[in-house]
């Protein structure tokens, strides 16, 4: 299961922590809020009625609102057995863009 990263271009911390995966070679599903239908209404809901970016959810079920890049580690490696890693390359994810 892949991480889902719910975020806007406008965002800079989505920049951040987009960067910050690509970084640790994380394989993630981006979700643009205002690209995709219902985007917006999923975070609100994870988010008890806020639309916050990034707002990142990890197939252990945690779920992190606007984390910094430590929060971001501790996250990831708890949930190490569940994340796949690129071999080499860069995140080509179209989606995952910004």
């Amino acid at each position: 299961m892949k991480i889902k990263f719910y975020g806007a271009t406008w965002c800079p911390d989505c920049y951040r922590s987009k960067a910050y995966l690509d970084q640790q070679k994380i394989e993630y599903e981006y979700i643009n809020i205002e690209e995709v239908p219902g985007a917006a209404e999923e975070v609100e809901k994870i988010n008890k009625g806020y639309q916050l970016i990034p707002t990142i959810v990890f197939p252990d079920g945690q779920v992190l609102i606007e984390p910094s890049n430590e929060e971001l580690q501790k996250a990831l490696d708890a949930n190490k057995n569940f994340i796949v890693a690129h071999q080499g390359k860069k995140n080509n994810n179209k989606e995952g863009s910004l």
